[in-house]
């Protein structure tokens, strides 16, 4: 089984969708371990307050097949691919890592850049996978947050409810 983590967003109806990419990803995978949930202000255009967090996933899925069922989950809550790369959405789901693959899958470049650029992919990953190492740098998640030069990022933990 491949240990995986993977990074959720939505700045559309935030908790109904994040609590629909949790429900989804447990449906598929079983156990979801999961960090706190952040809101931070949208990065890269002007809009609405994201909600982020990172989730830890085990499965036998090859990368393409699990792109594939992350994109789908996506999809069936109202993800719409035409707009700007940087826009609102209902749901991202990312794949940081999956064990220690480096490279490129079949269009999926792992490990995924923006561990080490954004502060609400990298400090919820912090903090669900402290001594787990970032496959290129071999520093564990916890060394990468210490030295992170990007901390002025707006990022809060908020009181998220399950459903």
């Amino acid at each position: 089984m491949a240990q995986v983590y993977l990074s959720i967003g939505s700045n559309i109806d935030r908790e109904r969708y994040i609590n629909a990419a949790l429900s989804a990803l447990e449906c598929e995978f079983g156990e979801v371990g999961l960090s706190s949930v952040y809101e931070s202000v949208a990065v890269g255009f002007e809009g609405d307050n994201f909600y982020n967090l990172v989730a830890a996933i085990e499965t036998e899925m090859p990368v393409p097949d699990l792109q594939a069922c992350i994109k789908q989950i996506e999809d069936q809550n109202g993800r719409l691919r035409e707009g700007p790369r940087f826009s609102a959405r209902t749901l991202d789901i990312d794949i940081l890592t999956y064990d220690d693959v480096v490279g490129d899958r079949q269009g999926v470049v792992l490990p995924r850049e923006e561990i080490l650029e954004n502060a609400f992919v990298l400090l919820p990953l912090s903090e669900l996978a402290p001594e787990a190492l970032h496959p290129v740098l071999q520093k564990t998640y916890q060394q990468l947050w210490d030295e992170f030069p990007n901390k002025k990022q707006a990022l809060w933990v908020v009181d998220f409810k399950r459903h």
